[in-house]
């Protein structure tokens, strides 16, 4: 079974963490979610989240895929994190998935993930210094080889089903979308 680790950050953007699990679970993707400490998650609005885990509990266990909802002060949480800075590293060694959302890719930007891939972010949520040697997109998701980055609350939904498609197929995003009822351009 494909498995997904969603690290949840104190300050996380509750649109983008909800959504990634949700459209994710709905793939029937195994998806852990687990808080940088042992207390409830108070998102960036107020919404108060309750992980599956703490971090502690899972750096060890193996993930197919990290997935980091972006926010304020959350994404600078996952920047600062050594935990979460050690397993972007391995998962990139390991060539296994790393995607972030928002302001998040602030995150990947500080493991190195970045340079020489193309990304995109939250407008202005990347430092000169993180975007260097970064090929800087503006569209709503990018992925280039195993990094995934996504612009926003906004861009959430496009984000998730980007994620179901490379994890498990266009068969089951497409069947997924579909229950979604989304409108078509």
């Amino acid at each position: 079974m494909v498995t997904v680790l969603v690290p949840l950050a104190q300050g996380c953007e509750e649109l983008e963490a909800v959504t990634v699990i949700d459209l994710l679970r709905r793939a029937k993707i195994k998806v852990v979610t687990a808080g940088l400490d042992d207390q409830p998650v108070v998102a960036s609005r107020g919404v108060t989240l309750l992980p599956d885990t703490s971090l502690d509990a899972v750096l060890n266990t193996p993930f197919d895929m990290v997935v980091l909802p972006g926010g304020l002060p959350g994404a600078d949480h996952l920047r600062n994190d050594p935990r979460i800075q050690s397993l972007l590293t391995r998962m990139s060694q390991q060539g296994k998935y790393t995607a972030a959302i928002c302001a998040a890719p602030k995150a990947l930007a500080k493991a190195g993930l970045l340079e020489g891939k193309h990304a995109t972010s939250f407008p202005g949520s990347l430092s000169d210094a993180d975007l260097k040697g970064v090929k800087y997109e503006e569209t709503a998701v990018v992925r280039d080889g195993t990094v995934i980055t996504s612009r926003g609350p906004g861009t959430a939904m496009d984000f998730a089903l980007t994620l179901i498609e490379v994890l498990v197929g266009t068969s089951i995003r497409d069947q997924v979308e579909a229950g979604l009822q989304r409108a078509k351009p």
